[in-house]
């Protein structure tokens, strides 16, 4: 009776863990670049009541007996999956069509900052230094050039430019004020990650690398990177059908565990009452 209490007991603890990452998968149902989370179960040790034996001596063998001693959380995972796209006829709305992810950063230009954060989440916005940022402030990273050799830097399209456009490949281009030819401030440059769900989460949908995710790989769009659609969001990637089911998954394993702790009690107790 009291295996079953603990095992119970681990069920509550691992389902409320369901449900708290499920929780949170539906709050950001409609958050841009949202990337879901999925928990999986295993099987807690088990205790060996009969230990198994080989043919012999006229006897046929037999199996191992053994009683379970509850549940423990394998691992909460990344789903890095694309979300759907939506367009929004913002220039500065960028979405990636295929792989790799925007790298932001905070820093103070012109010195370059010391550590970045990644992100597919692209609603981007202009400061009123003409600089390319996050709505949460950070600076969007690119380049000068295309290609992957060269150094990630700040974009930055001068006071009085017209026209601002950015290309399928990360390129940011302007009219000058008082017009003339069209000129590039840059590449949006891109990451990508050998593992990407082995990356950590921090805020704003942003992400950093980790020993499990591998050093980041950065270039612009195209090539073995994906392509930037302008006037284009990713939205979240939560399924909200899938995430009603998990939610009801939870609450019913929950129930059940709870019922086996309140049966396992009134065993107990009903021992409590032969001795008297």
């Amino acid at each position: 009776m009291m295996r079953a209490m603990y095992a119970a007991v681990s069920g509550l603890k691992n389902h409320q863990t369901l449900l708290d990452v499920t929780a949170n998968n539906i709050a950001n149902v409609n958050t841009v670049g949202y990337k879901g989370s999925r928990v999986s179960f295993a099987d807690s040790l088990s205790q060996t009541v009969i230990g198994a034996t080989a043919p012999g001596n006229g006897q046929a063998g037999r199996n191992a007996a053994q009683v379970g001693l509850g549940v423990q959380l394998a691992s909460i995972d990344n789903l890095m999956g694309g979300g759907s796209l939506q367009s929004t006829g913002e220039t500065t709305d960028l979405a990636i069509q295929g792989e790799g992810m925007f790298i932001v950063a905070k820093g103070a230009p012109p010195a370059l900052p010391g550590a970045v954060e990644y992100t597919r989440a692209g609603d981007f916005t202009f400061n009123d230094e003409g600089f390319l940022t996050t709505q949460e402030g950070e600076y969007v990273m690119g380049r000068t050039e295309t290609g992957a050799g060269a150094p990630n830097t700040y974009i930055q399209v001068p006071k009085g430019a017209t026209d601002v456009a950015i290309g399928q490949d990360g390129s940011v281009s302007y009219v000058p004020e008082g017009g003339g030819e069209r000129k590039t401030a840059g590449y949006v440059s891109i990451a990508k990650f050998a593992n990407e769900a082995g990356l950590v989460r921090t805020s704003g949908s942003n992400w950093i690398e980790s020993a499990a995710s591998g050093k980041a790989q950065d270039g612009t769009p195209g090539g073995g990177f994906g392509l930037t659609i302008s006037g284009t969001l990713e939205m979240s990637n939560v399924e909200l059908a899938t995430e009603f089911t998990n939610m009801i998954s939870a609450q019913r394993g929950f129930e059940a565990n709870s019922r086996v702790i309140s049966t396992a009690d009134e065993m107990l107790q009903n021992l409590v009452n032969l001795k008297r």
